[in-house]
């Protein structure tokens, strides 16, 4: 079994630092644009991107921040880790295939209020930094050890019966049913009209 735990605001010290790897996929960005409503055609629509400035779909630029986010709220400092404040820089384009790099490092404590300071990076893996910035985050003060209770999906398994739930109650919405319907979208699942 895996656990999940973080690093107390006494036990972080100024250099540690986290990190994790993702490929980008197109099942990334599909529910990136489902979740923030974000169907800007460079991400979703492949023959709008091969005519725009970079010539291919690219990832949300908050997906790099959603993945520093993760590691922030999973390995440095971890559960229980108070998000107060993030600053960041779009450098490069993140494309389908590319594998990215996150690793937050801590640059200062704040010992007054438990506050840290942290270094946020996503790069390339040919080292380009495609995205860099700072936390601002309240560090826990007690120890959380907990078991993994969600792991990221390794597979390209259809989803379980309850993902599609899930991805059947997000269709479900107006709101988001009609943006998809803007979208080249490849659910195979009927959303759920509703009737006014």
């Amino acid at each position: 079994m895996q656990f999940i735990e973080n690093k107390t605001f006494e036990e972080l010290k100024v250099g540690d630092t986290a990190e994790l790897r993702r490929t980008l996929r197109k099942q990334d960005i599909e529910l990136f644009a489902v979740m923030s409503g974000d169907v800007n055609p460079a991400h979703v629509d492949a023959t709008y991107a091969k005519s725009d400035m970079f010539h291919q779909v690219i990832a949300h630029g908050m997906w790099g921040g959603a993945l520093i986010s993760a590691v922030l709220g999973t390995e440095l400092p971890g559960p229980g880790t108070i998000y107060l404040d993030q600053s960041l820089k779009f450098r490069r384009p993140v494309g389908l295939g590319d594998t990215v790099t996150v690793r937050v490092t801590v640059r200062e404590k704040i010992p007054e209020k438990k506050r840290v300071i942290l270094d946020c990076e996503c790069i390339k893996e040919n080292g380009e930094v495609v995205v860099s910035g700072e936390a601002d985050v309240i560090a826990p003060t007690q120890k959380v050890h907990r078991p993994w209770l969600a792991r990221w999906p390794r597979s390209r398994r259809r989803p379980s019966r309850r993902g599609r739930a899930l991805m059947e109650s997000i269709l479900s919405t107006r709101r988001t049913v009609t943006l998809l319907r803007r979208v080249p979208w490849q659910w195979r699942g009927k959303p759920k009209s509703r009737r006014s």
